[in-house]
């Protein structure tokens, strides 16, 4: 039987493996958050924005606390999940990671009182529900899509 080759006419991108794919959609998907996060019209409120903690009036899509600190950090979540996507390796380590991330702001928006001092990350419970979403998904993907395959040199029947 004969081996095939990836063609050269392949792209970067068709070459990459699956946790690498999903990284870095994820990544762009953070960086789009980031940026429509300070675009009024996308953002409600725009003109309530703080810069941090609870007091942010500003919602993403009408629904989601945000502040400036808050789109900052998505942005620079985005750009992490970008560098992370360059190996099978760091893009499960981004995935795992964030998924634990996003597990722990989970357990903080429900643990903290929304309305006090402690609420430093502006959630509410739409972010609540968003982050446990979050949390499910890039572990569970961590574990289907992030463990690199394996390269094998060794025919699929071996002579007796």
């Amino acid at each position: 039987m004969e081996r095939t080759s990836i063609p050269e006419t392949m792209t970067p991108l068709h070459r990459r493996e699956p946790g690498e794919l999903v990284t870095l959609v994820l990544a762009g998907v953070f960086l789009l958050v980031g940026v429509a996060g300070f675009i009024p019209g996308i953002t409600t409120d725009h003109d309530r924005m703080t810069f941090a903690g609870h007091h942010s009036g500003a919602l993403l899509f009408g629904v989601f606390t945000v502040s400036v600190l808050h789109n900052l950090v998505h942005l620079a979540f985005g750009l992490l999940g970008l560098v992370l996507a360059r190996s099978p390796r760091t893009a499960r380590i981004f995935l795992v990671g964030g998924g634990g991330v996003y597990a722990a702001l989970w357990l903080y928006g429900l643990l903290v009182d929304h309305g006090s001092g402690a609420n430093v990350v502006p959630v509410n419970s739409a972010d609540n529900w968003l982050h446990l979403f979050l949390a499910v998904t890039m572990l569970a993907l961590a574990w289907l899509v992030g463990t690199p395959r394996r390269a094998t040199n060794t025919p699929m029947h071996a002579p007796n």
